[in-house]
């Protein structure tokens, strides 16, 4: 198990984690949410030694992390830490060295990524000549080359096309189904979603929400309900008792509703606008949950990155 346990961070007087706490179970993947701000970054590089933590730990197995088990970890920053004018294929073979790999190891090891990751063909070339997305696919080869125990990648779809997205998120799938935690943090919601076992969503600092996306839609959001009424005037259900609009467009309406309230009454109301093409429950997105649960009164506030 990766643990994170009671993570607290303050630069000055700016206080930039409060007590960050979540689990990644090996062959899981998780799903690390925040606002610009939330201290996301702050959390990884403590985890990788980069910063000092002021109170509590980052344990893999049970052991807090030391530099040998941060040679077993791939990590990702999000800003990119490559060399510009060292070729790809030697840049990755260079880091598979620097996390022990022998020469023959670490050349195989190389090729594999370079190939698997779509730079098969840009592997002589500088990393200064690449595209930002194939410099990322760099960044993401040089996390992987190793062999991991453990990923942990902050924002590492940023800048990918849909072909590169597609090809990061298989890699770590790959990774999963293998064993390996992983722990990425984006801002791109409809890919945690898609691919993360667990999600957390931190905010000014604090764990506002942890859990399966089912799980916070079942705890933390109203029950959503799509009316599509083609003829009924704009405004037609915001006077109904225990009813919230939500979005309302040209006779298409999403209604939240409140614990007790009586669907049937809602159906009845909009048949008395005329006819009702759609009258079904609708799950949130996670976009929808993260607004939720960070604009939720007393939520804390976006403070550093």
């Amino acid at each position: 198990m990766l643990e994170f346990d009671g993570l607290h961070k303050s630069f000055g007087d700016n206080h930039v984690l409060d007590g960050v706490g979540f689990t990644v179970a090996p062959g899981t993947m998780f799903g690390f949410c925040g606002s610009n701000g939330a201290g996301k970054t702050t959390t990884m590089r403590i985890a990788m030694g980069l910063v000092r933590p002021d109170a509590g730990a980052v344990r893999w197995q049970g052991h807090h992390l030391d530099q040998e088990i941060r040679r077993r970890i791939g990590y990702m920053p999000e800003e990119r830490g490559l060399y510009p004018k060292m070729k790809v294929g030697e840049q990755v073979t260079y880091f598979a060295r620097l996390h022990g790999l022998d020469a023959a190891a670490a050349a195989r090891a190389s090729e594999e990524w370079v190939s698997r990751l779509g730079l098969g063909e840009r592997r002589g070339d500088p990393v200064e000549k690449l595209s930002l997305g194939n410099q990322q696919r760099v960044q993401l080869a040089a996390a992987l080359v190793s062999r991991p125990e453990v990923l942990i990648l902050d924002e590492p779809f940023s800048g990918l096309d849909p072909v590169g997205v597609d090809s990061l998120a298989e890699g770590l799938l790959d990774q999963v189904r293998q064993g390996v935690p992983v722990v990425f943090s984006s801002h791109q919601l409809d890919l945690v979603e898609r691919l993360c076992d667990s999600v957390g969503i931190l905010a000014g600092g604090s764990m506002v929400a942890t859990g399966t996306v089912e799980e916070l839609r079942r705890r933390e959001a109203g029950r959503l309900l799509r009316v599509v009424v083609p003829d009924a005037a704009h405004g037609w259900a915001a006077g109904l008792p225990g009813v919230r609009v939500v979005s309302e467009q040209a006779g298409d309406t999403l209604l939240e509703l409140a614990p007790g309230t009586d669907d049937q009454s809602v159906l009845a109301a909009a048949l008395r606008t005329g006819r009702v093409r759609h009258f079904a429950w609708r799950e949130p997105t996670l976009v929808e949950l993260f607004r939720e649960v960070v604009a939720a009164p007393g939520a804390p506030e976006a403070v550093a990155s």
